[in-house]
């Protein structure tokens, strides 16, 4: 999926993937997640399970489950195949993903698209509507040119995590949206270990991208050990794990470089991490 969308014109893309998925940023009230039951395996083609969910609380399923049909699986090889087994709960997903190749993988998802918002007769509207497909045909024929305050921005949004059967291998960035690019091997973390990862927006440096970091069990804290972390001007950071645990990343971009008709680029990318005991 992800090798077909850099084969279609730049317009098209935007909109293709899940696009009911592109949510206006920034992010919303419930966090999104996808948790491995494992993250390094070894073994001829082992398994491994996932949850997905949006919730109030980190990795603690109590809002809704993720669309599963909006999930996909990159092997290394990057070959791209639906997940397998899923169960979708109210309150969680789960599904397997057998790992037949060795390497790193990657559960993701993907979407990007325009949002519009403008004013018609004193009402605010809003394009494309929830859960309705876009295209560039309905964004030109459903979007006044000249509506009163009209602000349109191309948003990407992306949820990932990764997987590692044997030796870790290499993460290659699609150069669609806003993306990580590991420095240091997401299933290679050691707490007290530094760790360095660099974002890109549309395959250029996400200069000043806001990071957030939050350990798992936030229910069993009286507050979320939030680290707080910015891009540098070539949209690296370094993260220092002040323990093992499971690790939830969420970062933001936003400029005024997106193309025409957009006056605003906005990303969302988050992440899930295991951090293995030194």
């Amino acid at each position: 999926m992800e090798n077909l969308m850099k084969n279609l014109p730049p317009l098209i893309a935007m909109f293709a993937l899940g696009i009911c998925l592109a949510l206006p940023l920034p992010a919303e009230a419930h966090r999104s997640w996808i948790l491995p039951t494992s993250s390094v395996l070894a073994g001829e083609s082992p398994w491994t399970s996932f949850d997905a969910a949006s919730s109030n609380d980190i990795f603690h399923a109590d809002h809704r489950g993720m669309p599963v049909e909006n999930l996909r699986v990159m092997a290394p090889d990057g070959s791209v195949t639906p997940v397998q087994n899923a169960t979708t709960g109210r309150l969680r997903t789960s599904f397997d993903v057998q790992l037949t190749q060795p390497g790193t993988w990657k559960v993701f998802v993907a979407s990007s698209g325009l949002n519009a918002r403008w004013e018609e007769n004193g009402q605010r509207k809003s394009w494309p509507p929830r859960g309705v497909q876009a295209t560039p045909e309905a964004f030109a024929k459903e979007v006044p040119a000249k509506a009163d305050k009209l602000n349109v921005s191309q948003s990407s949004r992306r949820i990932e995590t990764f997987v590692t059967r044997g030796k870790p291998s290499a993460l290659t960035p699609t150069g669609s949206g806003l993306e990580m690019v590991p420095v240091t091997h997401p299933n290679d973390l050691v707490a007290g270990e530094p760790a360095v990862f660099r974002f890109l927006i549309d395959g250029q440096p996400a200069a000043g991208a806001k990071i957030e970091l939050v350990p798992g069990a936030r229910r069993y804290r009286n507050d979320e050990a939030m680290i707080e972390l910015t891009a540098d001007k070539d949209g690296r950071v370094s993260v220092s794990w002040p323990a093992a645990g499971t690790y939830w990343l969420e970062a933001s971009y936003e400029d005024d470089k997106a193309p025409a008709p957009a006056t605003k680029r906005t990303g969302l990318y988050v992440a899930t991490f295991e951090v293995l005991p030194d």
